[in-house]
């Protein structure tokens, strides 16, 4: 075996969803193409962790202290919708209807994994809500057992608050995180949203 080559393929097979095979493929694809194209697809990685940070507001990805959203004068800053990461953010982005901020939890409750509320954002999430003047909080969170339980737990911390806290419409398929939903089924979850104040 070449072992440049089989380096290669080690450090493919990491990624999610790149087995083996699929690790090869690109790693032979990968030889053939010219070295400018391999130039920049390595100066694109080297400088992603560099280059990257966390909002300094809702803890999305971004390359200044506010992301994009956040600095955003048109967005209705009335409207939180907390997700579990980055990635569900985009999902919702890619709609192209939603038009308030996000939250991102950093995860859901899991406390036979460890995760307990003190690991997610939940404390600068209400830090957040005291400083806002907030009218509605989305619970945009996946249907898992953990996420379902995060959703319990948030509506009962916050559903006694002057603000409506609501969650996605159950058309969401049990079971599945939301980067996986197709635009029309995420976009019909989020318009179809219930009130789950508890009040």
């Amino acid at each position: 075996m070449i072992k440049p080559i089989q380096d290669l393929v080690d450090s493919l097979s990491r990624l999610p969803t790149i087995g083996r095979k699929s690790a090869w493929r690109l790693a032979l694809y990968l030889i053939e193409r010219p070295q400018e194209e391999l130039d920049v697809l390595s100066s694109s990685i080297v400088s992603l962790k560099s280059s990257i940070r966390l909002c300094s507001n809702c803890f999305n990805y971004s390359t200044s202290p506010l992301c994009e959203i956040c600095a955003s004068t048109s967005r209705d800053r009335g409207l939180i919708c907390v997700v579990e990461k980055p990635m569900d953010a985009f999902a919702f982005e890619k709609t192209g209807t939603y038009r308030g901020l996000y939250h991102i939890l950093g995860g859901v409750l899991s406390p036979l994994n460890g995760v307990t509320a003190d690991k997610l954002r939940i404390a600068q999430l209400k830090n957040r809500l005291k400083q806002t003047d907030v009218h509605e909080l989305i619970l945009g969170l996946g249907s898992s057992a953990e996420a379902e339980t995060t959703c319990i737990y948030l509506a009962r911390l916050f559903g006694h608050e002057s603000f409506k806290v609501t969650r996605l419409a159950r058309g969401v398929p049990a079971g599945i995180d939301l980067e996986y939903l197709d635009q029309i089924t995420l976009d019909n979850a989020l318009h179809e949203r219930t009130d789950i104040s508890y009040r």
